[in-house]
């Protein structure tokens, strides 16, 4: 069950570094100037790898939570609260990613 559980860790950095490389670029003022365009809109491509590998925490730590449900049946086991924190940052940002492509 830790196995999987930091499985579901390294999926979320690698949804992090998915992330950085499919928002749209910062142009700072010196860009600017000199005329140095940067991309505005988001990846298409990279946007739906980031939205796999999101969904796919969600999955993992569903599975952790059920199967620490299933297990921890004494009074000595631990809460776990990192399934939660995992899957509660997911899910939410699904929710911001999924408003920011469907704002008006």
């Amino acid at each position: 069950m830790v196995f999987i559980n930091v499985l579901g860790w390294f999926v979320f950095i690698a949804a992090l570094l998915v992330f950085h490389d499919a928002r749209p670029e910062f142009v700072s003022g010196v860009q600017g100037f000199w005329g140095i365009e940067g991309r505005q809109e988001w990846s298409e491509t990279l946007t739906i790898y980031l939205v796999g590998l999101l969904s796919l925490c969600v999955i993992i730590s569903l599975a952790v939570l059920m199967m620490k449900r299933q297990r921890s049946r004494r009074e000595k086991d631990h809460f776990g609260i990192n399934g939660y924190v995992l899957m509660c940052t997911a899910v939410g940002s699904l929710i911001i990613l999924y408003f920011e492509f469907n704002a008006p």
